[in-house]
């Protein structure tokens, strides 16, 4: 055995080298004089100091429970918060009795009752003797107990969409109080920060001539500020400006911050992005401010179908067809005409934007984008493979994709929705430092925010002056698109001489999905006559296909086995990214900029449908479809 011999000089050195170092180390944790005090020497680590976010939270900005008065009378098992449970991961019980489990946890959630009647349905269930002493409660109250589900939900939609039940008991205040500062505590004791957010909610509903014009109230604090209002309903305004003046007033009176999201201007029947006020006066200034502080964001998609773009609006743009609804308005009272279109969908919406800033000096359409469900089971179910449906009485069975009715039209079959139109859509996607109420709302109000149709891409977007491929390979581009541009939602500023606007684009595929198709820029711009003009670019895609001589990319191909449900990720990649310069700008010119990735095709939530109940559904019903995010724009102003 080799023994190692040591001087006891050596020894004795390093013990006092040592003793020196423990001395200098602790020397640093104490309290320096005055005297002594020198700046900290640089860290080694290069991410000291970073504060951009580098993390996207996946969440639902718009679900209903049992507590909404449309919901409940199909939906009594699952209220806030078991929805907001089943949203942070645990495996509940759905209406229907099957047990139900997301394959992966949301990290927020916005429980966003209807304001009208908020709480209704559960207190008719408990006989509540309030409700109990009106002539509306004791109706919906025997349907209830009857069993008459379907009649008492038909009643509740007349209801709602006419504003017509006038009984002070029913909208009680009182009331209404209690079952809000109940909804609030629900949301304050779930909400984990660092884990999951549960966010403070509701949905005004309104619905002037059956046109929609809903809109998402989001709170960023906590219910110490929140209980001290009540949820603006209908019943107090279908005005959406009076629904910014009770914003403000929130504001004003408990120092909190609030937003507003609209959805599904494609059954507004042209009302939700009018150039004309709900009243029928020209947009001003003013109106234009305050829509654009309320209202940065927009659901872009959601089950009662996508409202990016559509085909008669956009021809040239072969994927501007997905999930189209466009009957008429929301109760099917009114057909949808052409002229209606160009206002009710957001690539329109942004184009219009921009002739309304030339002309206000304020673009009120300046909003970004998220996805979210609008499910009114409780449950956050975006997934093809694990829908469950609109409401409580559209979950799996062998009926929903065949002879249900979503939204069944009093005037027009051809107006009626049916069950196998229903789009498993969508998530809303927040970049954010951390996950808390404070960090994803304020992502929400820089829009620094994208949507998808369920699947969990992962997507960057920067806009800037002077990007090139080396960025995009750097091992952070990130830092670069930060340091040197703006991330979606941002405005390209300080044009250098001579410039056009770049951008960075990288999108990653969900680990549990589909492989990439393509990555476009879909570009909106006002030319100096006025005209309102876009252009897709196919910037970055999957293979070695190339354009045709018009400029179009060949399809991806498939790999669905509808008959089995299933794919396989045998086309398509993993990771696209792209550095792209704009070809066609011009600087005298205002314009707008966004991505959307497209993913391979899939099985749609109908296959597995036709697999796993064994129902055989009509030819015209879809059974495939391609995910697809949309995140918000980034914007030049020429001025």
């Amino acid at each position: 055995m080799k023994v190692m011999r040591i001087n006891p000089l050596q020894l004795l050195v390093g013990i006092l080298l040592f003793s020196t170092i423990q001395v200098q180390s602790y020397a640093y944790d104490s309290v320096p004089s005055e005297g002594d005090m020198k700046a900290p020497p640089k860290s080694y680590s290069p991410f000291a100091g970073e504060s951009y976010p580098k993390n996207v939270y996946w969440g639902d900005t718009h679900l209903h429970t049992s507590n909404s008065f449309d919901a409940g009378f199909v939906n009594f098992r699952v209220g806030p918060e078991e929805a907001f449970r089943f949203a942070s991961g645990e495996e509940i019980m759905a209406n229907n009795g099957m047990q139900v489990k997301l394959v992966r946890p949301l990290d927020f959630l916005v429980v966003s009752d209807h304001a009208e009647y908020l709480g209704l349905t559960p207190a008719l269930r408990r006989s509540d003797p309030v409700l109990l002493d009106t002539e509306y409660g004791r109706r919906w109250h025997d349907m209830l107990k009857t069993g008459e589900y379907d009649q008492a939900f038909i009643a509740a939609m007349e209801a709602i969409n006419s504003a017509a039940v006038a009984d002070e008991k029913i909208k009680n205040e009182d009331f209404k109080r209690n079952m809000w500062q109940e909804t609030v505590d629900i949301a304050d004791r779930l909400n984990n920060p660092g884990l999951f957010t549960a966010f403070i909610g509701f949905e005004w509903t309104s619905m002037p001539n059956g046109n929609n014009l809903h809109r998402v109230v989001i709170f960023k604090e906590d219910g110490s500020l929140a209980k001290q209002v009540v949820p603006f309903s209908l019943f107090d305004s279908q005005d959406p400006e009076d629904l910014w003046t009770y914003m403000e007033g929130y504001e004003d009176k408990t120092g909190g911050n609030v937003l507003a999201i609209p959805h599904n201007g494609n059954l507004s029947n042209g009302l939700m992005f009018d150039v004309e006020t709900l009243g029928g006066k020209p947009l001003t200034r003013e109106y234009a401010e305050r829509r654009a502080k309320w209202e940065p964001l927009y659901e872009i998609t959601q089950i009662k179908g996508d409202s990016e773009a559509h085909p008669a609006l956009s021809p040239n743009d072969e994927f501007a067809d997905f999930g189209i609804w466009d009957k008429g308005n929301l109760p099917g009272t009114q057909a949808k005409t052409q002229e209606m279109l160009q206002y009710e969908y957001a690539r329109a919406a942004l184009k219009n934007g921009l002739d309304l800033e030339e002309k206000l000096g304020v673009n009120p359409f300046k909003f970004g984008v998220i996805g979210s469900t609008d499910s009114h089971t409780g449950l956050s179910t975006a997934k093809e493979d694990n829908f469950f449906g609109k409401h409580s009485g559209l979950e799996p069975d062998t009926h929903r994709a065949t002879d249900h009715k979503v939204l069944e039209s009093p005037i027009d079959e051809e107006l009626t929705t049916w069950g196998w139109e229903q789009v498993a859509s969508g998530l809303a996607a927040v970049w954010a430092t951390k996950n808390t109420r404070a960090a994803i709302f304020e992502s929400m109000e820089r829009k620094e925010t994208y949507g998808t149709t369920g699947s969990r891409l992962v997507v960057r977007f920067f806009g800037g002056w002077n990007f090139s491929q080396k960025d995009i390979e750097r091992p952070s581009p990130a830092k670069v698109g930060y340091d040197r541009g703006v991330p979606m939602g941002g405005d390209l500023l300080s044009r250098p001489k001579n410039a056009s606007p770049s951008f960075l684009v990288w999108a990653l595929r969900d680990p549990e999905g589909a492989n990439l198709d393509r990555i476009q820029i879909v570009k909106g711009w006002r030319e100096s006559d006025g005209d309102l003009k876009e252009k897709v670019y196919d910037v970055a895609w999957s293979g070695d296909r190339k354009p045709n001589k018009k400029g179009k990319l060949p399809s991806v191909g498939s790999t669905v086995d509808v008959a089995k449900a299933t794919y396989t990720n045998t086309i398509g990649e993993v990771l696209l990214s792209a550095a792209w310069e704009d070809p066609d700008f011009d600087p005298s010119e205002r314009a707008f900029y966004y991505a959307r990735v497209i993913e391979i095709p899939t099985p749609r939530w109908t296959a597995y449908d036709t697999l796993r109940l064994g129902v055989e559904l009509d030819p015209q019903v879809p059974m495939t479809t391609t995910e697809r995010a949309y995140t918000s724009p980034i914007w030049y102003n020429s001025n």
